[in-house]
């Protein structure tokens, strides 16, 4: 089944945000690190800092055991450093309650992961919708919202399909869908492309891009250096040492060497 393309620009509800010459940061992290007590203890994370603004397109790249999976949770205020703090629009999320850290999450914080998370007896319109549930939005509205959420990333004459009637490439634009239906400040996706054959993998990759250029911050996270050289920024992490190398030249979104988007 072919994957369909990415040109249609992500605009859920709202109009295109416009970019600003200098734009804000939306998440901050300065000084963090993150120990486990032992004994012997163990730190996975040095001491990092990064400024991520809207708009940015972020890979994080790194293999298994460097420490991404913690970076990405800290980033994504899932999980709270050992020392140094994070911030998001400004504010430290130290200074929230757990109640208010999950509203913000809900509110600023889009999730994508490998494995697509969809509820098997769901359409996807209704999967996307799920992502709604919990905001006051009344269900007429959450499901037309959702129903503009699939459209933008290309899945309009996929409403009332369920996961199983969906390719994989599909049901990945489906949770992609279902993580932007708030229209979030930052999207934090974790390998996004590992369950994918390589051409439907590109497909996400311009899909992120896209949905970069209207502002959300992208962050993705993966163990593929293919993947990462389409985005602007690669920041690298080895052994909880996180480096920015300086800038270096993004690749055209063209379909991935095979075997690029499967999972070491």
């Amino acid at each position: 089944m072919k994957t369909p393309t990415s040109s249609t620009p992500f605009s859920p509800h709202s109009t295109a945000r416009t970019t600003s010459p200098s734009p804000a940061p939306v998440l901050e992290v300065r000084g963090v690190t993150k120990t486990y007590p032992g004994p012997p203890s163990l730190t996975v994370l040095q001491a990092t800092d990064l400024t991520i603004a809207s708009g940015d397109q972020v890979a994080v790249v790194g293999p298994s055991g460097s420490g991404k999976s913690t970076l990405l949770s800290i980033l994504g205020t899932l999980d709270n450093p050992s020392t140094g703090e994070v911030l998001v629009d400004g504010r430290p999320v130290a200074e929230l309650s757990e109640r208010k850290r999950s509203a913000l999450r809900s509110q600023r914080i889009g999730f994508v992961f490998q494995q697509f998370h969809l509820l098997p007896t769901h359409t996807a319109v209704e999967n996307v919708a799920t992502g709604l549930l919990y905001s006051g939005v009344r269900h007429t509205l959450r499901r037309r919202r959702a129903a503009e959420a699939l459209e933008a990333v290309g899945l309009s004459h996929r409403l009332t399909h369920r996961p199983t009637e969906l390719s994989g490439g599909e049901q990945q634009r489906v949770a992609i869908a279902r993580a932007l239906v708030r229209n979030p400040g930052i999207l934090i996706a974790d390998e996004p492309t590992g369950a994918l054959d390589t051409a439907t993998g590109a497909a996400i990759v311009e899909l992120l891009s896209g949905i970069a250029a209207l502002g959300t911050a992208v962050v993705v996270v993966t163990h593929d250096e293919e993947v990462a050289s389409h985005f602007a920024r690669r920041i690298r992490i080895r052994d909880g040492v996180v480096t920015e190398p300086a800038a270096q030249a993004i690749r055209p979104n063209k379909p991935l060497r095979q075997g690029a988007s499967c999972l070491a």
